[in-house]
């Protein structure tokens, strides 16, 4: 047994044993498998490495995703005048607590978008306007 072997066959019991941080420290990413050993052997091998590669791609999509989600959350505050602080953990995302008001803000803004304020008129008026359906006579 060559030495490339013995690391692969040390990698490989270490998956059997589901212990992936020993197989990930043995080099799990970049071993190849034993030309010596089974086929099923070498398939295990690489579809173990093959998902911990999807694995760790997801969470780098992941990590980039709340990284985006916390950028724009605080480029909305810096454009509506509020300053808001990163949370420690870059993978918390934005706080899920929305900021005080401004009590030195005098102008109202509206409660609803115009379109939607538009929408509910309209709807509220058809209602007023159809009369109620007829109900089972007693």
């Amino acid at each position: 047994m060559d030495p490339h072997g013995a690391g692969v066959h040390a990698l490989c019991i270490a998956l059997a044993n589901g212990d992936v941080d020993r197989a990930l420290a043995l080099g799990l990413l970049k071993a190849m498998p034993c030309p010596a050993c089974s086929v099923e052997c070498q398939v295990a091998l690489v579809q173990a490495r093959v998902e911990r590669k999807h694995a760790l791609a997801a969470r780098e999509r992941y990590r980039a995703r709340n990284a985006r989600l916390q950028r724009r959350h605080d480029e909305r505050a810096t454009r509506r005048g509020v300053t808001t602080s990163r949370p420690e953990d870059p993978t918390a995302g934005p706080p899920t607590n929305p900021p005080a008001p401004d009590p030195t803000n005098r102008t109202p803004r509206p409660a609803l978008p115009a379109a939607v304020a538009a929408a509910l008129a309209r709807a509220k008026a058809k209602a007023a306007a159809t009369p109620p359906p007829a109900g089972p006579e007693s």
